[in-house]
C-alpha cells in the first residue's frame, strides 16, 4: 500500500528540486534577461544543464517515457519539469538560431528562413512533449489525423495561398520595402510592410492598400524603383502643319533644354510620330529623379509646350478625335511670333499693368540676340536693366570652390535683371545661351513709374528674388551659408511687404 509523503519528505524529493530549477530557470530567461540576448542564450543553457544533471542524477530521462513513480504530487511536478526541459531545448535552439543565423547580404531571406527554422523547432518540441510526457504515439497519431489535415487545409485555403505566395515574393524578392510598384489592375503605391499574409502599399492618395500574397502573386507587377528611383514618362504633343516638322522638333528640344524638373542622363528625346494635314505629333520621352516628381515634371512640361510653341510662332493642333478642318489653304492659321507686347501680356509679372501701360512698355523694349554658348550676363555682374526672355533657353550657373553648379533653365517669358533693380547687387550666377535665345530690353527709367503706380509689382519682383536666392544657396550647408541665407530672405520678405499698399494687398 502506497503511503503519501509527508511535505518535508515532498520537499525533500530531488524531483521537487528539480522543479524549482525549472520554475526559477523560467523567471530568470523569460523575465529577468529576455532584452539580453547573448546573456539570455547563456542563462537558458546554463538552467538547461542544471536540470538535465538533476534528472540524470536521478535515473530521470525526459527523453523517455516516464512510467509512473512516487506520490501525485510528484508526477505531476515530473511531468512539468519535463515539460520544461523540452521547452527549454526549444528556447536555447530558437535563441541560437535568432543570434547566429544571419545573412548579413539577404535580410529578408534571413528573417525567412528563421522563421521556418523556429517553427520547425517549435513544431518538434511539441510533439516530442506529447510523445515523451503524456506517452500519446505520435506516428499513430499523425497517421490517424489525415482527414483532419484535409478539413483543415480547404478551410485555409486562402490563408496558406497567402502564406506560401508569401514565401515566393519573399525568397524572388520582385520588390522591396520603399519600392514604388505598379500591378496590371492599375493599383499602384510605394511597399510600406511585406509580410506572410499580405503586402501594404501607401498610394499616391495617401491610403493604405492591403493586398493579399496570393492576390498580389497573381498580377503583373512593374516595379518602378529599379533598377533605380528615375522614371521613365511621356507626353504627346499635337502642332498644326504650318511649320516643317524639323521647326517643331527643335521647338520641342527648346523645350526639354529649358525644363528644371527632368534628368539630364540618359538624354531627354524627341520623337515624330506621325504626320498628316492636320497635325504633326510628337512625343516627348523624359526621365525624372523619381515618380515623386512625375507630376511637377509634366506641369512644367506642358506649361513650357506652351510658352515655346507662342515664342516660335508655332499652333497646337485639336485633339486626332476631333473633327476640324485641313490648314494647310488657310494663311491665318499661322500664328505669328510673338510681339513685345504679347510676350509682356504672357508675362505673369506684368498682369497688374494695364493694356495701355503694358503697350507704352512695349513701344520702350529693345531686342538683343544671343548665339549658342554665348554668355549673356556674368556672375557679380550688375545690370541696368529688366530682361524677358523672348525665345531660346538660358541656363544660370553659379562659380563654386568646388566647380560650376548649374542652378535653373531660363524659357520664354522668364525675366531677370531683378538682383540689381531692387538691391543694387551683381547677379547671382552667371547666364549662358545654350540655344540662339532673343531677349527684350527693359531699362529702369521706364519701369520706375509702374513701380510707383503699382507697388504689388514691386512686390512680384522681390517674390522673384527671394526665389532666386534660395535657389543659388539651395546646395549649400555650411552656417555661414545658412546664416546669411536667413537674413537676406528675411530682407527680401519684408521688401515684399514694403511695396505692398498700406490697406494690404
Amino acid at each position: 500500500m502506497n503511503i503519501d509523503p509527508t511535505i518535508p519528505e515532498m520537499m525533500a524529493s530531488p524531483i521537487i528540486h528539480a522543479g524549482w530549477v525549472a520554475l526559477a530557470g523560467v523567471i530568470v530567461t523569460r523575465a529577468l534577461v529576455r532584452r539580453h540576448s547573448y546573456l539570455k542564450l547563456i542563462s537558458q543553457i546554463a538552467f538547461f544543464v542544471a536540470l538535465t544533471g538533476i534528472l540524470l542524477a536521478n535515473d530521470i530521462r525526459p527523453y523517455d517515457v516516464d512510467p509512473g513513480r512516487g506520490s501525485t504530487v510528484e508526477t505531476i511536478v515530473l511531468g512539468l519539469v519535463k515539460i520544461i526541459w523540452w521547452m527549454n531545448v526549444a528556447w536555447a535552439l530558437v535563441a541560437f538560431v535568432r543570434l547566429f543565423l544571419v545573412l548579413e547580404q539577404t535580410p529578408r531571406e534571413a528573417r525567412l528562413i528563421q522563421d521556418i527554422v523556429v517553427g520547425l523547432i517549435y513544431l518538434g518540441t511539441t510533439l516530442s512533449i506529447v510523445a515523451f510526457v503524456f506517452g500519446v504515439p505520435v506516428g499513430t497519431l499523425l497517421a490517424t489525423s489525415g482527414i483532419f489535415a484535409i478539413i483543415l487545409g480547404l478551410a485555409l485555403q486562402n490563408t496558406l495561398s497567402d502564406a506560401f505566395s508569401g514565401v515566393a515574393l519573399n525568397l524572388g524578392r520582385p520588390f522591396g520595402l520603399g519600392d514604388w510598384i505598379k500591378l496590371s489592375d492599375g493599383t499602384e503605391g510605394r511597399v510600406v510592410e511585406s509580410n506572410w499574409r499580405a503586402t501594404h502599399l501607401l498610394t499616391g492618395g495617401n491610403n493604405i492598400a492591403v493586398l493579399p500574397n496570393g492576390f498580389l502573386a497573381k498580377l503583373g507587377l512593374t516595379n518602378v524603383s529599379h533598377p533605380n528611383e528615375s522614371h521613365g514618362m511621356t507626353l504627346s504633343v499635337r502642332l498644326v502643319p504650318t511649320k516643317p516638322p524639323s521647326t517643331a522638333i527643335e521647338c520641342m528640344q527648346m523645350v526639354l533644354l529649358s525644363c528644371n524638373s527632368i534628368v539630364r542622363d540618359p538624354a531627354p528625346l524627341v520623337s515624330l510620330k506621325s504626320l498628316d494635314s492636320t497635325a504633326i505629333e510628337i512625343e516627348l520621352l523624359v526621365r525624372v529623379s523619381s515618380i515623386a516628381h512625375s507630376i511637377a515634371a509634366r506641369n512644367q512640361l506642358i506649361d513650357l509646350v506652351y510658352r515655346h510653341t507662342r515664342a516660335t510662332g508655332l499652333m497646337l493642333s485639336s485633339p486626332a478625335s476631333s473633327l476640324s478642318l485641313a490648314v494647310g489653304d488657310s494663311d491665318s492659321a499661322e500664328a505669328p511670333h510673338l510681339s513685345a507686347l504679347q510676350l509682356l501680356e504672357m508675362v505673369p509679372l506684368f498682369s497688374a499693368l494695364t493694356r495701355e501701360e503694358r503697350r507704352t512698355l512695349a513701344d520702350t523694349v529693345a531686342i538683343k540676340t544671343y548665339r549658342k554658348d554665348e554668355v549673356v550676363v556674368r556672375q557679380g555682374q550688375m545690370l541696368s536693366t529688366l530682361m524677358v526672355v523672348r525665345s531660346g533657353v538660358l541656363v544660370l550657373t553659379r562659380q563654386e570652390t568646388r566647380g560650376e553648379d548649374e542652378l535653373t533653365r531660363l524659357a520664354p517669358g522668364d525675366v531677370f535683371g531683378e538682383n540689381a533693380l531692387l538691391t543694387g547687387a551683381g547677379e547671382p550666377g552667371t547666364l549662358t545661351a545654350i540655344a540662339p535665345t532673343v531677349l527684350f530690353e527693359l531699362n529702369q527709367s521706364s519701369l520706375t513709374p509702374l513701380l510707383n503706380a503699382h507697388p504689388e509689382l514691386g512686390s512680384d519682383l522681390a517674390a522673384l528674388l527671394t526665389h532666386r536666392f534660395e535657389i543659388s544657396l539651395r546646395d549649400s550647408h555650411s552656417p555661414r551659408d545658412l546664416a546669411r541665407r536667413r537674413s537676406v530672405v528675411e530682407m527680401l520678405k519684408s521688401m515684399e511687404t514694403a511695396f505692398l499698399p498700406p490697406g494690404g494687398p
